[in-house]
Formats: C-alpha cells, structure tokens, sequence
C-alpha cells in the first residue's frame, strides 16, 4: 500500500503519465465534462471533496508552470479565486471566458470532479518540467 501523497490510483496515474504542456482539470460538480476525456470522479455529496483540498493534493505532486481559470470565478466567487492565486503563488494564472475554460477542457489528459458547489470552482493546470 502506497505510504503518502495521491491514494486514488486513477488521478496518480494520470498525474504521473503527465509531460510538459498536457492539461489536468479540477473541477466543481457541475462542470461539463467531455465524453472523450477521462473523468476522475471523486464526488460523494455536495461539498466532499472540497475543491481547494483536491488542488492542494495534486499540487504536491504535480509541477505547474501555468494555471487557466474562468474570469467569472474572480467576479462570482473573488475568495476562492484568492485562495486558488495564494496556492499557485509565483504560477502565471491566465483568466479566460467560462466558454472558453469548457471548451479547452477537451484537451485535458483528465477531469478530476469535485463535490464543490462553489461557481466557477474550476482551474486547468499546465503541467510543467523539473529540470
């Protein structure tokens, strides 16, 4: 049995299958998720797993050189949106219309669905590289 970190083998999989440039989602409960890219659900009720825990955990494992979110999450739900900034700290977050935002989730390696209520608790991670 693995010691620490991620214990939900699909999204530490996926986290490790990464290279620099691929997309990682984490999203709130009611984001829409394409069929063609892989939905890592962790939801159990409203609220479990909050999103800002789901992102503190992949962000131990997971090199981020860029973060894209929804500009409406700064308007909507401006403290999330600060606590998502005091995470990422020194990452370049990009806003970008909600349309957007859904559209480039296409384009991820994975959807990781929260049980967030919160709107616009969404945020696309850049994986970047270590060296």
């Amino acid at each position: 049995m693995k010691k620490r970190g991620l214990l939900n083998a699909p999204l530490s999989r996926v986290i490790a299958e990464m290279g620099h440039g691929d997309l990682l989602v984490i999203a709130d409960a009611g984001l829409p998720i394409p069929l063609t890219v892989a939905r890592i659900d962790l939801a159990v009720r409203p609220g479990l797993p909050p999103f800002l825990e789901v992102l503190d955990a992949v962000l131990e494992e997971l090199h981020v050189e860029k973060a894209i979110v929804a500009m409406e999450m700064r308007e909507r739900s401006p403290q999330l949106y600060e606590a998502v900034r005091d995470r990422l700290r020194a990452v370049e977050i990009e806003p970008v219309p909600h349309e957007t935002f859904k559209a480039m989730t296409g384009r991820a390696r994975a959807v990781v669905r929260t049980g967030e209520c919160t709107p616009y608790a969404n945020v696309i991670l850049v994986s970047g590289v270590i060296f």
